[in-house]
């Protein structure tokens, strides 16, 4: 049999001409080659290989790493079989935040409201539909810590149902009336709180106001040393665009000399702020994948000190950074319909946090009836790199995984097409932030 370079090699320049670094996931090598090992791999005459090459999965009999890639792909279903499920419950899609960049704004009102009923409804639903699996619940919005007397007593019982299934919950919120929730949320069930500063005090106050206008950083700072004292893990989310991005290595200095940073139940995520559905900043201010991460790059080289904050994934480059070898192989990156489903208080289901709440994306109902539209979650979870027939050639397929599914049906109106990532550059780019700064 024949060798050839495989099909699943990502070659991307760290000084053109000069060295590459080169990513197999379905083998799971990387290496730093050279410019003449580039040549040999790309237009070597066949049969002439390093035994190294071959060794390490770069060079391939095809038949067998077809077989190779086909066991991998029927293990991770099996995988996937096993996977805890979160599911994300919206009490309400009201908010007390008028954000720059909120993509819900346009959604239509509803006259539905949160109320004991739907609870009972969804822990009867959820008990059923999801028997087998493990799961936990996620509260999203809208703002799902909102204050009114009535609506605090529904959610008040919401918790306390889920404590009495014994059933973990995380929330996604501002973080603006945390506090006055504090009381109910005990760190064993508890999986996170998910908290949103845009930058420091000035920057984030532009962005991220009351509805009144009065500026909202100082409670939020409070309540996340009010969680961290409580031993509840906090999740800071930065959502970034051209607008704050600068603001990263300030905020990166507050979160240190706060004390956040050391502290073992605090972590980071930068969100990018992307068009969505709707986005009232247009797209002047917005990133896309490569830009970001290209100016990432350039703030962490001239401010060292972000990396103690937050270290940028850089597609599979920082995991590598950290665990001393590649991820395993992703044939689908959407959990839509498959571990993750989305719910809210008029008795809806949704595919995923893209679609809760979006006209025309409902998948059927848990309350005052349960309805499920089959043909429609087919589709859904049929999606992964096998399915989507862009995918199936494309040699960066088991680390983009298909990229997000809303994303793709809003581009091309077909939930089995891709959402691409730029990963040969992303591979690129996180080599030289964090394995040859120099570069």
């Amino acid at each position: 049999m024949s060798l050839k370079p495989s099909r699943h090699n990502i070659i991307s320049p760290l000084v053109e001409g000069k060295e590459y670094i080169l990513v197999n996931i379905l083998s799971g090598n990387a290496d730093i080659i050279s410019h003449q090992e580039f040549q040999i791999l790309t237009s070597a005459p066949a049969g002439n290989y390093p035994s190294e090459f071959i060794e390490k999965g770069y060079i391939v009999v095809p038949e067998k790493e077809e077989l190779d890639y086909r066991l991998k792909y029927i293990e991770f279903l099996e995988e996937r079989e096993e996977e805890e499920v979160q599911l994300f419950f919206v009490p309400t899609y009201n908010c007390n935040f008028t954000c720059s960049y909120c993509y819900q704004s346009e959604y239509p009102q509803i006259q539905e409201r949160f109320s004991k009923e739907i609870t009972d409804a969804f822990f009867s639903f959820i008990k059923e539909k999801f028997a087998d699996r493990k799961k936990y619940i996620t509260l999203f919005g809208g703002e799902p810590l909102l204050t009114s007397p009535n609506y605090k007593d529904n959610l008040a019982y919401f918790i306390a149902q889920a404590k009495l299934h014994e059933i973990d919950i995380a929330i996604v919120t501002n973080g603006f009336n945390l506090h006055e929730y504090l009381p109910l949320l005990e760190p064993e069930f508890v999986r996170e709180i998910q908290i949103t500063l845009d930058g420091t005090a000035d920057v984030h106050n532009k962005r991220r106001r009351l509805k009144n206008n009065a500026p909202t950083f100082a409670a939020i700072v409070e309540n996340i040393d009010a969680c961290l004292e409580k031993n509840i893990s906090v999740n800071l989310r930065m959502v970034v665009d051209k607008e704050n991005i600068a603001d990263l290595h300030a905020l990166a200095d507050f979160a240190i000399a706060r004390g956040w940073t050391e502290h073992p139940l605090f972590k980071t995520q930068i969100g990018r702020n992307y068009e969505l559905h709707y986005c009232q900043n247009g797209q002047s201010l917005l990133f896309n994948r490569i830009s970001l991460y290209e100016e990432l790059l350039r703030l962490i080289k001239e401010h060292p000190q972000i990396t103690q904050f937050h270290k940028p994934a850089f597609s599979v480059m920082k995991f590598l950074q950290e665990n001393g070898k590649l991820p395993e192989a992703l044939f689908d990156s959407c959990p839509a319909c498959k571990s993750e489903w989305a719910m809210d208080f008029t008795g809806s289901i949704y595919s995923c946090t893209a679609t809760v709440g979006k006209p025309g994306e409902k998948l059927g109902t848990f309350y005052p009836e349960v309805t499920l539209d089959e043909e429609k979650i087919k589709v859904w979870q049929q999606r992964d790199v096998q399915h989507i027939e862009e995918c199936r050639n494309c040699n960066m397929q088991l680390i983009c995984g298909g990229g997000c599914g809303s994303i793709a049906f809003n581009a091309h109106q077909n939930i089995l097409s891709p959402d691409c990532r730029p990963i040969d550059s992303l591979n690129s780019l996180g080599a030289k932030a964090y394995f040859f700064a120099e570069k």
